[in-house]
Formats: C-alpha cells, sequence, structure tokens
C-alpha cells in the first residue's frame, strides 16, 4: 500500500517527440504545469503547445505552432506567457520564427533553475529565454505563427524534448510575479495516446501480480480438495 501511494503521487513524465521524413503532417501537443524554482506546481498557470510538422526541406524541419494559455483568469489567477523553449538532438544551427513568437534565441538560460536550452520562441526581442516586455499570451488567449530549426545537414530523424513555457505578469499568487512551466503529458495526432504516469504503470504491474497471485492460490486449494476426497 505505501508503495501504491508513491506510485500515484509520481508526476507524469512526458516522453521525447521522434521525427523523421514519416513525420511530416503529424501534430504534437505537450501540456504545461507552472513552477517557481524546483517547487511544487502552481494552481492556475497552465498552458498547452501544438506543433505540427509541415515541411522537411535542404535541412530545415519546418512547424506550425499554436500556444494556448489554459488558466483562467476567473479563479483570481491571471498571467501571460511570453515564450517557450526545447532542446533538440541533434543541436540546431539556427532557428527563425513567425508570429506571436517571432523571436528567437538559442544556446540560453531559462529561469527557475532550468538552465541552458537549445532553443527558445518569445514574444518580445529580450536578448535571452527569460522574457520580458508585455507580448505573449494572456489566460484563454492563443498565439500562433510558425518556426524553422536548421541543421547544417538535414539528419534522418530529429527528437525535440525538454519543453518548457515562460509566465510573466502573473497576479493572485502571493510572492510569484514570474514562473516557468515544464511539460507534463504529450500527445500526437499520429495515433500516440497520453504518456502514462508511472505510477498507473506499477499500479497495474501490481494488479497484474494480485491476479496471478489469486488464481495460484485458488489452483492449489482445488488440488488440496481433490486430495481429501480422494
Amino acid at each position: 500500500m505505501a508503495l501504491i501511494g508513491l506510485a500515484t503521487a509520481t508526476p507524469a513524465i512526458a516522453e521525447p517527440i521522434l521525427l523523421d521524413s514519416g513525420s511530416v503532417g503529424d501534430s504534437f501537443t505537450i501540456d504545461f504545469d507552472g513552477f517557481v524554482n524546483g517547487g511544487p506546481s502552481l494552481d492556475g498557470l497552465n498552458s498547452s503547445l501544438t506543433l505540427t510538422l509541415t515541411a522537411i526541406e535542404n535541412g530545415i524541419y519546418t512547424f506550425d505552432y499554436s500556444l494556448t494559455n489554459t488558466g483562467a483568469a476567473d479563479d483570481g489567477i491571471t498571467s501571460r506567457v511570453s515564450g517557450f523553449a526545447f532542446n533538440t538532438d541533434p543541436d540546431i544551427d539556427a532557428a527563425t520564427s513567425t508570429g506571436t513568437y517571432g523571436y528567437t534565441n538559442t544556446d540560453s538560460n531559462y529561469p527557475n533553475g532550468i538552465g541552458t536550452v537549445d532553443v527558445c520562441f518569445q514574444a518580445q526581442s529580450t536578448g535571452s529565454c527569460a522574457g520580458g516586455g508585455s507580448g505573449g499570451v494572456y489566460d484563454g488567449a492563443t498565439g500562433t505563427g510558425t518556426l524553422s530549426l536548421s541543421f547544417g545537414t538535414a539528419p534522418a530523424s530529429l527528437t525535440l524534448d525538454d519543453f518548457f513555457v515562460r509566465y510573466q505578469s502573473i497576479s493572485g499568487i502571493d510572492g510569484v510575479t514570474s514562473a516557468s512551466g515544464r511539460q507534463i503529458t504529450s500527445t500526437s495526432s499520429s495515433g500516440g495516446n497520453d504518456v502514462p504516469e508511472p505510477g498507473m504503470v506499477l499500479l497495474f504491474g501490481m494488479a497484474v501480480l494480485a491476479i496471478a497471485f489469486g488464481a495460484r492460490g485458488r489452483g492449489q486449494a482445488a488440488t488440496k480438495v481433490r486430495v481429501a476426497y480422494a
């Protein structure tokens, strides 16, 4: 029972997004929480990013993006998502973007203890991934555009991982005016499912073991009965 309690308390872990030439047209959605300096998730800070791979040409991966601030202003907490970021494997040579998040930075530090990220996309040209200014999307709003990741030599496949967002202009949370968000789940339009929480996987395994032991116990009992009547 102690193991079950620990397992269910474990947060979901989103798997990396793996892309190749067969992924053009696929969409991927990443959901985020909000936190400060490695602390627990803060109620009222939530957002969601959808990336759609539209083309792979001449070593350039091009995506449409749509980022929604899913926080609800009616809970008394408001925020602005000023940017998003992720890591790539292999490393990109350069990145460009248009639309709401039309500015990019590479190999820049992300706040709240996250550290260096390969690339970030921002609503303001601030010179760092920490964000600033007044751009981005507020509660209930959505920002859209396109982004491109450039490589000197086109990789046969590309991995996107470690997704983050940046919250600013926060009100309604005592002592917090800015925060970051980490990916908590990811889904794919190409038939992928929500990444299960590790706790749920453990619970499933324990349930299978319980069924197996139960069946074994019933088998032993039946054997004893047959011996008794022999």
